[in-house]
C-alpha cells in the first residue's frame, strides 16, 4: 500500500530577477541621500562618460557608480587613492546582483570641515558689512591701466590677456604675480592687493585663478584676503573659479565675474563699440558745433548793427554838431551886442551934436574910444572864454571816448556774446571764451589759466 504524503501549500518562490528587484527597492527607500566616507580605488572612465570605481576603507569596500550628468557639477577631477566623502543612493545593480551605491556629488575629505568654515565666515563679514552693495566701489568705464593678481603661470592669467587683448589691446596691463593656492598664498595675495593702491598705477584691480577644490580655492575664503579687498581703494573685480564656484573673496569684491575671462570681459568695454560711440559721438558734436557756429555768427552780425548804431563817433558827430550850434549862437549874441552898442553910440552922437559943446565932444570922443577898446576888448575876451570852453569841451569828450584809451594800446574784453565788459580776473573762469576789441579789429579766445 503506497500512502501519499500531502505537504502544506508553500508560497510561491521568487525569481533571482524578481528577488533583485526588491532588494533594490529595498535599500533604495531605506537608505536616501546617505553620506559615506571613503577611498577612491578602481577608478574606471568608460567612453559612456560615466565613472565607476570603489569606495573602500581599511576592512571593507563597496562599489559606486556615478552618472555623466552629476559628473558636471565636480570642481575636482577623481583619482585613485583620494579620500572623499560621497552622498549617495544604496542600490543593487540587479544584473548581477551587485549591492552598490548611485552617487550624486564627491567632496573631498575635510571639505565638510571647510565648508562649516566658510559658512561661518561668511555669516560674520556679511553682519560686519563687507558684502554690502552700497560700500562697493564703481568699476571704471574705461581705465588707464588694469593690475592682475593672479598666478603668472597658471591659465587665468592666459585667458585674461587674451580677452584683453582680444576688446581693447591699447590699455596696458600690470600683473602682481602671487601663489594662488597653499598655506602662502593668502599672504601674498594681501600683499599685492597693498602694494597695486601703495603704487596706486592702476584704475581697477582683477583677482583670479582658475578653478579648483575647495581646498584649491581656500586662499579667497581667508578673513585676512577679505579685509584686504575691502579696504582696498581701487575697484576689484573677482574672477575666481568657474561659475559654480563661490568664494568670500566674490561677495566682497565691487564685482563678481563668473570666470577669469568673464572678469576681463567686465574691465574693459569692447574697442570696436567704444570707437563706434565715439564716431557718433563725434558727428554729433560737429552737428551742434556747426549750429552753434551759425548762431554765433547771426549774433555777431546783430551785435555789429547795434554796436555800429550806438559807436563813439557817432555821438562824437552828434558833439560836434552841438558844438557848431553853439558856436553860432555865440556870434549872433556878439553881433547883437555890437549892434545895440552902435545903436547907443548913434544916440549919443545925435544928442551931442543937438548941444555942440567942443569939450564935451572931445571928452565924448575919448570916453567913446575907451568904451570902444573896453567893448573890443570884452568881446575877445568874451570870444577867448568860449573858445577855451569849447576847447576843454573837446577834449574832455575825447578824453571819456573809448576810442581815444584803445587808441593808447588799451582794450576791452567782454564774455563772447555778451556786452558786459570784464573789470578782474574773478569774473572768468578757465575755459571761458572771451573777445578782445582794440582800436583796430578784435579777437576770440580761451581761458587757459586765471591769476588773482
Amino acid at each position: 500500500m503506497i500512502e501519499l504524503l500531502i505537504s502544506p501549500s508553500l508560497p510561491e518562490p521568487y525569481t533571482v530577477s524578481q528577488l533583485n528587484r526588491a532588494v533594490r527597492q529595498l535599500l533604495g527607500d531605506e537608505f536616501v541621500n546617505i553620506r559615506v566616507a571613503g577611498e577612491i580605488s578602481n577608478l574606471s572612465t568608460p567612453s559612456s562618460g560615466h565613472i565607476y570605481f570603489t569606495l573602500k576603507d581599511a576592512d571593507a569596500q563597496i562599489r559606486c557608480a556615478m552618472f555623466r550628468t552629476r559628473l558636471g557639477h565636480l570642481a575636482f577631477k577623481p583619482v585613485n587613492g583620494l579620500q572623499v566623502i560621497v552622498r549617495a543612493q544604496v542600490s543593487l545593480y540587479e544584473p548581477r546582483g551587485d549591492y552598490q551605491l548611485i552617487v550624486d556629488e564627491i567632496e573631498v575629505a575635510g571639505a565638510g570641515l571647510l565648508r562649516q568654515r566658510f559658512e561661518q565666515l561668511k555669516q560674520k563679514l556679511a553682519a560686519e558689512g563687507l558684502f554690502d552693495s552700497a560700500k562697493k566701489q564703481a568699476i571704471p568705464l574705461l581705465p588707464r591701466v588694469i593690475g592682475v593678481i593672479t598666478s603668472p603661470s597658471g591659465a587665468a592669467i592666459r585667458d585674461i590677456l587674451s580677452v584683453l587683448k582680444r576688446r581693447f589691446p591699447a590699455i596696458p596691463v600690470i600683473i602682481y604675480p602671487t601663489a594662488v593656492q597653499r598655506e602662502q598664498a593668502k599672504t601674498e595675495i594681501v600683499q599685492a592687493i597693498k602694494l597695486a593702491n601703495q603704487r596706486a598705477e592702476c584704475d581697477v584691480i582683477i583677482l583670479s585663478r582658475g578653478g579648483g577644490s575647495l581646498e584649491d580655492l581656500w586662499a579667497f575664503n581667508e578673513e585676512m584676503v577679505a579685509r584686504a579687498i575691502f579696504n582696498s581703494r581701487i575697484p576689484l573685480i573677482a574672477g575666481i573659479g568657474h561659475e559654480i564656484d563661490f568664494s568670500i573673496a566674490d561677495f566682497v569684491a565691487d564685482l563678481r565675474a563668473a570666470t577669469p575671462s568673464a572678469a576681463a570681459e567686465h574691465a574693459v568695454p569692447d574697442q570696436q563699440a567704444w570707437l563706434q560711440r565715439l564716431a557718433s559721438v563725434a558727428t554729433r558734436f560737429q552737428q551742434l558745433m556747426h549750429h552753434r557756429l551759425k548762431q554765433l555768427q547771426q549774433h555777431l552780425v546783430w551785435a555789429e548793427q547795434r554796436l555800429q548804431q550806438q559807436h563813439p563817433g557817432r555821438r562824437l558827430l552828434q558833439q560836434a554838431q552841438t558844438l557848431d550850434q553853439l558856436e553860432a549862437r555865440l556870434q549872433q549874441a556878439v553881433q547883437n551886442r555890437l549892434q545895440h552898442a552902435q545903436s547907443l553910440l548913434n544916440t549919443y552922437v545925435a544928442r551931442l551934436g543937438q548941444h555942440s559943446p567942443a569939450e564935451k565932444i572931445r571928452r565924448y570922443q575919448a570916453q567913446q574910444l575907451y568904451l570902444s577898446n573896453r567893448l573890443q576888448a570884452a568881446i575877445e575876451k568874451t570870444l577867448q572864454h568860449f573858445q577855451q570852453q569849447l576847447n576843454r569841451n573837446s577834449q574832455t569828450l575825447h578824453a571819456v571816448s573809448p576810442l581815444a584809451t584803445l587808441e593808447r594800446g588799451y582794450a576791452i574784453v567782454s564774455p563772447l556774446n555778451s556786452a558786459r565788459i570784464i573789470h578782474q580776473s574773478q569774473q572768468l573762469q578757465s575755459g571761458d571764451l572771451i573777445q578782445t576789441r582794440f582800436a583796430k579789429g578784435k579777437i576770440i579766445s580761451q581761458v587757459k589759466d586765471i591769476y588773482l
